[in-house]
């Protein structure tokens, strides 16, 4: 982790450096740490630090353990199976409501994502398509109206990179995954609400599938057998 300092944005930046740090293994899952050790290793004092773990304690990421530290969490394939169950439930209507509501700088945001896809996806550079790909979904979600629904969903999404896992390569390639971008697109820029938000949750629902399927078939998991009802959300 880099040190902060005095920076003018502290809290923001400690727990982005934190949540970056437990997201890219650097703080390992399963592992204790000490405040005094965290906030030494950032530069900073021990009360920005604790307000932050509070935050990614709230998100799924750390747990405290009195007179111990904070351990930073594992997913599980039932917090994987909880994560997909909450953004269909939230991200396909945000979907149908940011169509109604669309705007010039929407769609404008929309297409750049998708072409740094595009790009990134023909360099097959993960991280960025990625990024990208994260964005796109916060972008819509934002247009929806709803800020504090838009940053939960994107809060969520760390705890899916959390367990270090993609389907990239291994059930379908990042031009699959582009392929179902481009159609949420076309259908949010046409003003089809219903059939985007439909798309939306065929991409979720597929994602989710491929991704607790293989991590299922993967084992080495002490989370009870996947029970997702894939029947509570059809296409």
């Amino acid at each position: 982790m880099r040190q902060i300092g005095n920076d003018a944005n502290l809290a923001g930046k400690i727990l982005d450096e934190l949540r970056t740090a437990i997201v890219n293994g650097e703080l390992v899952a399963g592992s204790l740490y000490s405040v005094h050790d965290l906030a030494e290793r950032l530069g900073v004092s021990r009360t920005p630090v604790r307000e932050a773990l509070i935050q990614l304690v709230e998100r799924g990421m750390v747990r405290f353990e009195r007179n111990r530290g904070v351990r930073i969490l594992q997913t599980s394939l039932h917090d994987l199976e909880e994560v997909f169950a909450i953004r269909l439930l939230l991200e396909v209507p945000a979907t149908y409501r940011a169509v109604t509501q669309r705007t010039p700088a929407c769609l404008k945001e929309l297409a750049v994502q998708l072409k740094t896809m595009r790009t990134a996806a023909a360099r097959h550079d993960e991280a960025t398509f990625m990024a990208a790909d994260r964005r796109f979904h916060e972008v819509i979600n934002e247009a929806s109206g709803n800020l504090r629904l838009a940053r939960y969903i994107d809060s969520l999404r760390d705890m899916v990179l959390l367990r270090g896992t993609s389907t990239v390569d291994r059930s379908r390639s990042l031009g699959d995954i582009l392929a179902e971008h481009q159609a949420i697109f076309d259908l949010i820029e046409a003003g089809e609400a219903e059939r985007a938000a439909e798309s939306m949750r065929a991409h979720l629902l597929h994602t989710a599938r491929l991704l607790i399927g293989q991590e299922a078939a993967a084992g080495g998991d002490s989370a009870p057998p996947v029970s997702f009802d894939w029947t509570a959300y059809p296409h």
